[in-house]
């Protein structure tokens, strides 16, 4: 016979629980969207750069493509600037609100803006004006989710933190699903017409969802006792310039593999010469591996550390990146494509999914959100929106096709040393 007691402390439980899902629904969807434009921006460059950047060498127009990729993160720590003060200053929640709103404004411009031979000029420039509006929304919505997320659930930080990065795996199947979808389903001329925006048009309806989800969540207690930080910004900069240094050291390598992950369908279209299909359909089995390992590893971390997770995943990529590539490139196939594909989402899984615990352990609360969103920017402008166009080069530059190896390795040889450094002086485990 079940007392009052029971039925209330059972719904009490079930409360708690729909709570939990309903916060990591709620932040982790904008970084989902975030990611999930990227992407396609990412996948379906070559017929972006046929329809608003033409030029008359195809390459010249890619790498004018993939250059608008990266200029756009420029706008990311200035965002970062803004929106993280103003999280830390009035709250996680109404930073999120204004992050994903921006987001679905960028996503709409570029799904409906018509092509260079349509209006000419105005095209890409107003893509570029896109591309730096979700960049400068970018920019807060890592730090604000993050820390809004690992103050819902202090005891839980790593397990709740890596929805943050599983949210990227998610985006990852989506945008390669649509690739998949849109190249076997369509003629060229189709795709390069109509096709490519349908994934942006799905972008938008994300949006709306998202705006929901985060109208109905509370801030966490510890920002609520913490005492707000007035200046966060100025506090950064005079006083954990060191901790900034760390955070953005140790992201270094995730933020380069994730972009030269988006690069792959290019990657085996010009360099491996092999079709299109075949590139997303490899980046869908990344995606997959990090949507479902990235929790486990996120749980794991809160039993047996962050640093020492991570360092071991970072040893082994560095050192096995480049036979990985040597490989695809002697016997470039659908199955050495997967093969590569799933070694490296394994370990990126591993690697990023204790990370964003770990970069909020490296602030306190009081300039977590500013602390965390400034590094991130910085690294993820630094070392990964510019990532496709420093690959895209080098390939050009030195005819290798074993580019995307050597910048990789230089990746994690530095995370590994910022990994030490946390360690060392910030007792981090």
């Amino acid at each position: 016979m079940h007392t009052a007691a029971t039925v209330t402390d059972t719904v009490s439980i079930e409360t708690r629980r729909s709570s939990f899902y309903w916060i990591i629904m709620a932040a982790s969807i904008g970084n989902a969207l975030e990611w999930f434009d990227i992407l396609i921006y990412g996948f379906f460059a070559t017929i972006i750069a046929k329809t608003f950047f033409p030029a008359s060498n195809s390459t010249v127009s890619l790498l004018i493509t993939l250059g608008t990729f990266g200029i756009s993160y420029l706008v990311r720590p200035v965002g970062a600037l803004v929106l993280g003060s103003y999280a830390d200053r009035r709250g996680r929640k109404a930073s999120m609100m204004v992050s994903i709103v921006m987001m679905m404004l960028g996503t709409a411009v570029i799904a409906l803006m018509p092509g260079y031979a349509t209006i000419g000029v105005a095209a890409p420039i107003a893509v570029v004006c896109a591309r730096m509006i979700q960049g400068f929304s970018a920019g807060g919505e890592f730090g604000s989710t993050t820390a809004f997320m690992v103050e819902q659930a202090p005891e839980r930080k790593g397990f709740i933190a890596s929805f943050q990065f599983a949210s990227q795996g998610l985006s990852y199947l989506l945008a390669a699903g649509f690739g998949v979808l849109l190249t076997n389903t369509l003629d060229t001329a189709a795709l390069e017409s109509w096709g490519w925006r349908l994934p942006f048009f799905f972008g938008i309806l994300i949006g709306p969802v998202g705006l929901y989800l985060r109208k109905h969540v509370h801030e966490g207690q510890i920002f609520q006792e913490a005492k707000s930080g007035e200046h966060p910004v100025s506090t950064v900069f005079a006083r954990q310039k060191g901790r900034m240094l760390l955070a953005i050291g140790t992201l270094v390598l995730s933020t380069g593999t994730s972009y030269v992950i988006l690069y792959i369908p290019t990657y085996a279209v010009r360099q491996l010469h092999l079709p299109e299909s075949f590139g997303f359909m490899a980046t869908m089995l990344t995606g997959a591996i990090l949507t479902f390992v990235t929790p486990f590893v996120g749980h794991l971390s809160d039993r047996v550390g962050r640093v020492r997770m991570m360092a071991w995943a970072g040893i082994v990529f560095t050192l096995t990146i480049y036979p990985v590539f040597k490989v695809i490139g002697e016997h470039a196939g659908l199955g050495a494509l997967m093969a590569m594909m799933a070694w490296v989402g394994l370990l990126k899984a591993v690697y990023f999914g204790a990370l964003p615990a770990l970069m909020a352990e490296t602030f306190p609360v009081e300039t977590r959100a500013t602390g965390m969103a400034i590094s991130y920017n910085i690294g993820v402008t630094i070392f990964g929106g510019f990532a496709p166009l420093i690959v895209a080069s080098l390939i050009q530059a030195t005819g290798s096709k074993l580019a995307p190896a050597f910048y990789l390795m230089l990746l994690g040889v530095i995370s590994l040393v910022a990994l030490w450094r946390c360690r060392t002086t910030l007792n981090l485990r």
